[in-house]
């Protein structure tokens, strides 16, 4: 199995390309009147949530500027941030944030938006974890019955939340009841849906999938599995080559009344479900 550095590296080579190919002349100027693009480096759940969509259109409908949003893990997000290669980012990896703002990297750092974590699986439920509300506990057993497991293993904020589990359990999980996929949130839970085994997951993601899939939440409502979503903005100091204006600008429609509201109210007409909760 990977180790998380190798996988960190892997997906921040693959980001700088994607960034490369949309073209990272944040700065410049268009003939519509826009003032330039902005670099969004954002996790998968923001995308296949739905959210990331309303977040763009929604702010490219209000202010002068273009957004090209590159959808990765968080690591990875974080890794074109301290390499100039994004102008803001919104992720979900505590730990990895925070050396980013103490490497000096970051401009600004705050709470955006948070959901929860939670561990979903077969009908069958090998492991008989259904109804479980420690997370630790619940690995623990899938663990003991050997039952598949599928990692997102791509180094992001849900992939370091599972780790974490796994280290809080004292086991270090393995094939081949252990399976890493190295894909985004939505990949993942299809994989795990194919294989019926267990995976965790953030709340939006699985919500707004849940109807291609026969995984059902066993465990939710762990107090630990809290899912913080923040935005970053890239010190303009350190990197000169980013669009600190534009930055600006997207952070604060993020943090705006308006898109607050929006946020809370997001997916709630069809799913009946708070997706994510502004902060």
């Amino acid at each position: 199995m990977k180790t998380r550095a190798v996988l960190l590296v892997t997906l921040a080579l693959a980001a700088l390309l994607v960034a490369a190919a949309a073209g990272c002349g944040s700065g410049s100027s268009s003939a519509s009147g826009k003032k330039g693009s902005i670099i969004l480096a954002t996790t998968t759940s923001t995308e296949d949530s739905g959210i990331l969509a309303e977040f763009v259109k929604e702010f490219e409908a209000k202010y002068p500027y273009t957004v090209k949003a590159v959808a990765l893990g968080s690591g990875a997000a974080l890794f074109m941030g301290s390499n100039g290669d994004a102008d803001l980012m919104i992720t979900h990896e505590p730990k990895a944030e925070q050396q980013f703002v103490a490497e000096g990297d970051a401009a600004s750092y705050d709470k955006l938006m948070y959901n929860d974590f939670l561990i979903v699986g077969p009908v069958s439920d090998p492991a008989h974890i259904r109804g479980m509300k420690d997370g630790v506990e619940a690995v623990k057993a899938i663990a003991a019955a050997k039952s598949p497991f599928v990692s997102r293993g791509d180094a992001s904020g849900t992939n370091a939340m599972e780790m974490t589990l796994w280290e809080r359990a004292g086991i270090t999980p393995a094939p081949p009841w252990y399976i890493s996929a190295g894909q985004g949130m939505g990949e993942t839970l299809r994989i795990a849906n194919e294989k019926q085994a267990y995976t965790l997951t953030d709340r939006a993601s699985f919500t707004v999938l849940s109807k291609s899939l026969d995984l059902k939440p066993m465990v939710e409502g762990d107090p630990t599995l809290l899912n913080q979503y923040t935005v970053t903005v890239v010190n303009h100091s350190k990197f000169p080559g980013t669009n600190y204006a534009g930055a600006l600008a997207l952070k604060k429609f993020l943090e705006s009344a308006a898109t607050k509201k929006m946020i809370s109210g997001f997916g709630w007409k069809q799913y009946k479900v708070h997706l994510f909760i502004p902060d």
